[in-house]
């Protein structure tokens, strides 16, 4: 994965060395939507992410063990349009700065979420072609429930855009190195989200999702 960490320094946006975690309260900024819905975002909330990014795409025992994933679309089986690795609860994370956002979240959405983050999820956008389609987090209790996902991103600059479940004017975020935004209320059930694939020259991204219990 070298290649990738080479391809991200063309746009280096935090130097510094140090990963860890800036504050929560006072920094985040909520849009609400329509239906219960809203979205969160606290832009730089992680510090290093250079060095998390090179930490997450190195390859033998160390970093993330990305995997390919096939699914049928229409008559026949493609490649998933990027890479991906899911961490369960009970199971080692590939970086403690990981389980530091899950605990800080977990703390500070205590009073909403009524439960902590439990799983990690990983997503690893190799360029402007790799993409995911609209969607929710609909698998499990965010099919019936009010939930949240929080992403955390690292790597080049992606948009992600959401729209009312159905149909209607959608919402475009850029979501930057370091930021976070946390999808909240309704928003599994009511809106849809998706990462487009773009033809502009952009580099690596990962995404890490952290869910609580029953939600994927």
């Amino acid at each position: 994965m070298s290649e990738l960490h080479a391809a991200l320094q063309g746009s280096l946006l935090d130097q510094v060395d140090d990963v860890g975690l800036r504050p929560l309260n006072g920094a985040v900024r909520r849009t609400p939507l329509t239906h219960g819905a809203w979205v969160d975002m606290r832009p730089g909330w992680l510090t290093g992410a250079d060095e998390l990014f090179t930490r997450l795409t190195l390859g033998g025992s160390a970093g993330v063990e990305w995997r390919g994933e096939r699914r049928w679309m229409y008559d026949r089986e493609v490649d998933t349009p990027r890479l991906l690795r899911f961490y369960g609860e009970g199971e080692p994370w590939p970086d403690p700065v990981v389980e530091q956002a899950r605990d800080q979240l977990s703390d500070y959405y205590r009073a909403e979420l009524r439960e902590p983050f439990r799983t990690a999820g990983m997503c690893l956008y190799r360029d402007g072609r790799d993409s995911v389609a609209w969607h929710g987090d609909r698998e499990g209790r965010g099919n019936t429930h009010d939930t949240m996902v929080a992403i955390i991103s690292i790597g080049s600059p992606r948009t992600l855009a959401l729209r009312p479940r159905g149909g209607g004017e959608s919402v475009r975020l850029v979501i930057g190195h370091g930021d976070l935004l946390v999808m909240g209320g309704s928003c599994q059930r009511t809106w849809e989200h998706a990462i487009p694939k773009t033809s502009k020259p952009v580099g690596p991204r990962i995404s890490i999702q952290l869910r609580p219990r029953g939600v994927r």
